[in-house]
């Protein structure tokens, strides 16, 4: 059981307290407990009471409480998950403290219900809280033992319950600070040589010293650089390949192949032949004359466009 002295230090007069109750502590206890943390806040401070099922549902303002406290009253064996200690960690002011108390199994294995305390002093740190600190170990009372086998289907293993303390940092989450950078000395720091900072300065001045070597940069070039390179040795890997009636440049070329390409195109001539004189040269060889220009092509369509091969071209 929670004792107020346990608690009565983190709690002044004029504070804004959040308690959480839950089905497992009966309302005798509650009400019991309430006025007792409302004397300790006296004058000025103010206590609300919120079932700790619904607290995700509540919609307190940020940085509302300045303590919250988990699982304190009497009789309760509440397992706060980590959405609630998130929601606690968003509620607190700056500075603030949450205080939870919560049924624990000291050697609890890491996919046990009950955590130990080693894992709630973890949950709690990453909820965003800080300073987390184990205030009292008790073992359980029959009540809670009865109460965490009806509620959590645990049982089992050497349960008891822990009361731990965290803080809400000091600054809220998200806030921003503008840095002052000191042009100030570091202590510690090593100062900078100036002979070390001049020898490694280069000035115009330096540019027109005749004790100065500086390089030519074509000397840094051989013959073999020299070379102009082969269009062949410029070519990207799989660009032309096929073969010598089909070649094909890739896609975006940029060795020169598809100008290439395109340059050959435009080289093919495509002559209009004489208009045919016997009007048979579309039905094929056996019915073209000798001098006809379509000998050695297949029968075509009347109207069909041919292109024919310069070097069956021949002047008559």
């Amino acid at each position: 059981m929670l004792r107020m002295e346990a608690v009565g230090c983190f709690l002044s007069s004029g504070h804004r307290v959040a308690v959480t109750w839950d089905n497992t502590s009966t309302p005798e206890r509650l009400q019991e407990f309430v006025p007792q943390v409302q004397a300790a806040v006296a004058p000025g401070g103010k206590v609300s009471v919120e079932n700790v099922e619904r607290l995700l549902l509540s919609a307190h303002a940020d940085s509302s409480y300045d303590t919250v406290l988990l699982g304190a009253v009497p009789g309760s064996a509440a397992v706060h998950n980590s959405d609630v200690l998130a929601e606690v960690a968003r509620i607190l002011k700056p500075g603030g403290t949450v205080i939870i108390q919560e049924p624990v199994d000291l050697h609890a294995a890491p996919d046990a219900h009950l955590r130990s305390p080693a894992r709630l002093s973890s949950a709690l740190t990453l909820s965003g809280l800080t300073g987390v600190k184990q205030l009292l170990q008790e073992p359980l009372t029959s009540q809670q033992i009865r109460s965490i086998g009806e509620h959590l289907g645990y049982s089992g293993g050497e349960m008891a319950t822990v009361t731990l303390s965290a803080n809400k940092p000091n600054y809220e989450v998200g806030s921003t600070r503008q840095l002052s950078l000191s042009k100030r000395p570091v202590p510690g720091k090593p100062s900078v040589d100036p002979a070390a900072v001049k020898l490694w300065t280069l000035s115009a001045s330096d540019m027109n010293d005749d004790d100065g070597d500086l390089l030519d940069s074509d000397e840094l070039l051989d013959a073999e650089d020299l070379k102009k390179p082969l269009p062949s040795s410029l070519q990207k890997s799989g660009c032309g390949e096929g073969s010598e009636k089909k070649r094909k440049a890739c896609k975006n070329c940029t060795c020169g192949l598809a100008e290439e390409l395109v340059e050959e195109k435009s080289k093919i001539v495509t002559p209009k032949p004489a208009p045919s004189a016997c009007g048979n040269c579309y039905l094929g060889d056996a019915f073209r004359c000798a001098s006809c220009p379509y000998l050695g092509m297949p029968a075509f369509k009347p109207g069909e466009k041919v292109l024919l091969n310069p070097s069956q071209l021949q002047d008559s």
